[in-house]
């Protein structure tokens, strides 16, 4: 197995499964809940398309998180999924500064967001 782009585990049927990339970045985003629902459908049908056509990222995921800390807004973690770190390199210097801009232009004031890069390891 090629540990730079591919990960494996056991599936519940002791098959061996493999997945495409090695690496999540992910974007966590507290919404007002005023724009909560315009802001879902932007992301959904807009911003993470946009994102994935910067050829950057494998695949995504997105959650709706049920619990936090602060219940000020709704909070959504989206996973976005590469193979290898120049990947996310070239997101972030070449696409992310207009893509997040074009979120703080229609959203400013109404969320944050915090990013992690995360590795998997099984």
């Amino acid at each position: 197995m090629d540990t730079d782009t591919h990960a494996g585990y056991s599936g519940t049927d002791g098959t061996l499964i493999f997945i495409n990339y090695m690496y999540i970045y992910n974007v966590t985003v507290s919404i007002d809940p005023d724009v909560a629902d315009e802001w879902l459908e932007w992301m959904q049908k807009e911003h993470i398309p946009e994102v994935l056509e910067t050829g950057s990222f494998t695949g995504y995921g997105m959650l709706k998180i049920l619990s936090t800390e602060e219940e000020e807004g709704i909070t959504y973690s989206i996973q976005y999924k590469y193979a290898n770190p120049e990947d996310y390199e070239r997101y972030k210097k070449d696409h992310a500064p207009t893509l997040q801009k074009k979120a703080s232009d229609r959203f400013g004031g109404k969320f944050v967001a915090f990013r992690t890069l995360l590795q998997i390891v099984s």
